[in-house]
């Protein structure tokens, strides 16, 4: 037994419980192991080991500790039967029950589905449109994780939310905080005819995974996972701190090609772990992967809790020893040049008609201004995947969608078109991102929704870009629109016009992902918002008049900082 002389008492508690926890998993108890032999739960257990290496937790994970934030619902309710919203560290706590207090942009709470892959049913679609006309502000957004949102919701609503999601199979659990996101695959999974892995089943099968999991609820910081299976459609998986690749070995065989640390935000793609797995076997890989992080992500520095620090701490051998010690076999290696990979996916593929691997039947793929529409226009939608379609709505990382199942494509498309969802769009207005915004987001610095509509309306009356282009606005440095893996990417910033601040953005160039891969370069910072236009026309006018035959992310690389500066005067 340790000498808790040697320790501080609260380091000694610790310490027994990590040690009951290390002994239970062994199959054998310390003497003064909990009742019925429970070892802690994964979240104390990686607690108990920070204190014990001398660390202090920060105040959200003091708060964790206290109680596990799964088991807080009653806490909720009970502010909602007062019409009260959370407070200090009870926000965190909030957002495991997929509510998110987004004070002051708004005093309401904003809820972040759980849609595995983005694919829902007309009926789950119908049943989140009357969620937000009752509880909410009668629209949702669609997010860069193939997801929806919906907003303004007053305190008194926020269980009534969550309850009716998780009977319509949409239950809002993990996702927000320190918790895995919505799992993200291509929308034409399963019906694309060039792709080369279905991903549904498996992320259907790791989605159910998560949520059966108490444990997968216990991590340092939040966590993206995406599916690349070769379809037509960009899943942008090299910005997911896991990316699960589609890849052909040299026997022919098909199988998952593992990358690990994307975080753009953070500057930094997936890399190649240099991990080859069979295709059945992504669930097992992810969940050691997970406790793994779990276990040694940081505790004590919410900055650099993410996985790629704990990555850059380690080197990823280490990561993948570890991973195989829980799993008890090792992992495939194999180098990337050894694989075969499916032909890139083209820019705004999103967007238009084609052909499905089923006979007779199409997909079409449609905008939405700016990622919203009203709860009519999601029924609408609804409606329609019905009537020409199979019922299924696939949600993009673009903040569209498609329909599938199609046989009368004229007639889809006018209804479509009747609503504003465009099946075809300018080179500009196809490729445009724009994240909540300071209209619903309290770390956003400026209304992106509204400055990408005004800037593609501008744009698109004066000139036609020479091929497609992808411009996303991002409110703030959490980046949730990707703004550095952009052709055009739009931070936003304070603006000094006199004495005013005024909103604008910084403007980055060069950006790209998957065969693009790069992170954007800032030529001109502090834009005024009403003078974006004419900045960026400037730089999509001289890439028509010099290069046209290049893509933009080329025709960037090809000059400096000063010579892209000058053509955005």
């Amino acid at each position: 037994m340790m000498d808790d002389q040697a320790f501080s008492p609260e380091q000694a508690e610790y310490l027994k419980g990590f040690f009951a926890g290390v002994e239970a998993r062994r199959g054998t108890l310390l003497p003064d192991a909990p009742a019925g032999g429970a070892p802690p739960d994964a979240l104390r257990a990686a607690q108990d080991a920070t204190v014990a290496q001398g660390g202090t937790l920060t105040p959200e994970e003091e708060a964790k500790r206290q109680k596990h934030p799964l088991d807080r619902w009653d806490e909720l309710t009970a502010r909602a039967s007062k019409g009260a919203f959370p407070k200090g560290t009870d926000i965190l706590m909030t957002k495991f029950h997929g509510l998110f207090y987004v004070a002051p942009a708004q005093d309401s709470f904003m809820c972040r589905l759980r849609i595995p892959g983005g694919i829902m049913s007309s009926h789950q679609l119908r049943g989140v449109a009357s969620i937000a006309d009752d509880c909410g502000g009668g629209y949702a957004d669609v997010t860069t994780r193939a997801n929806l949102q919906i907003r303004e919701i007053p305190a008194a609503q926020g269980p009534m939310v969550v309850m009716r999601l998780g009977e319509i199979g949409l239950l809002p659990r993990g996702t927000g905080a320190d918790n895995i996101r919505n799992i993200t695959a291509g929308p034409t999974a399963g019906i694309d005819p060039n792709e080369w892995v279905d991903p549904r089943p498996h992320v259907r099968a790791l989605h159910h995974h998560i949520l059966s999991n108490r444990d997968l609820y216990a991590l340092p910081r939040k966590f993206n996972i995406a599916f690349e299976g070769g379809g037509a459609v960009a899943v942008l998986e090299d910005t997911n701190d896991i990316a699960f690749t589609a890849c052909k070995t040299a026997d022919g065989a098909l199988a998952w090609r593992v990358a690990l640390g994307g975080i753009t935000g953070h500057r930094d793609f997936a890399k190649s772990a240099g991990v080859v797995i069979a295709l059945d076997d992504c669930v097992p890989v992810a969940d050691a992967m997970l406790r793994v992080f779990i276990a040694n992500g940081d505790r004590t520095d919410r900055k650099k809790a993410r996985l790629k620090y704990l990555l850059d701490r380690w080197g990823v051998p280490k990561f993948l020893e570890e991973t195989e010690a829980l799993l008890g076999r090792p992992l495939p290696r194999v180098a990337d040049d050894a694989l075969t990979f499916p032909p890139p996916a083209q820019k705004h593929a999103h967007l238009g008609i084609g052909a499905q691997r089923q006979p007779g039947l199409h997909w079409i793929g449609a905008t939405t201004p700016v990622g919203r529409l009203s709860s009519d226009a999601w029924r609408e939608v609804a409606r329609i995947a019905d009537t020409f379609g199979d019922g299924d709505i696939r949600l993009t990382v673009w903040q569209t969608f498609l329909l599938s199942g199609i046989r009368d494509t004229d007639g889809a498309v006018a209804a479509l078109a009747a609503i504003g969802c465009m099946t075809q769009a300018s080179a500009v207005r196809g490729g445009l991102v724009a994240c909540t915004g300071s209209a619903g987001c309290k770390f956003a610095a400026s209304n992106t929704k509204r400055h990408a509509a005004e800037l593609a309306d501008w744009l698109d009356a004066r000139m036609s870009a020479p091929g497609p282009v992808n411009i996303h606005l991002t409110g703030c440095h959490h980046s949730c629109a990707q703004h550095l893996v952009a052709d055009i990417g739009l931070l936003g910033a304070k603006v000094e016009r006199g004495e005013e601040m005024i909103e604008g953005y910084d403007l980055h160039v060069g950006g790209g992902a998957g065969p693009e891969q790069k992170i954007g370069r800032l030529i001109r910072p502090q834009i005024a918002a009403e003078d974006l236009g004419p900045a960026v026309a400037g730089l999509l006018a001289a890439w028509a008049g010099n290069a046209p035959e290049k893509t933009f992310q080329s025709f960037c690389a090809a000059h400096d900082d000063a010579a892209l500066l000058a053509m955005t005067a």
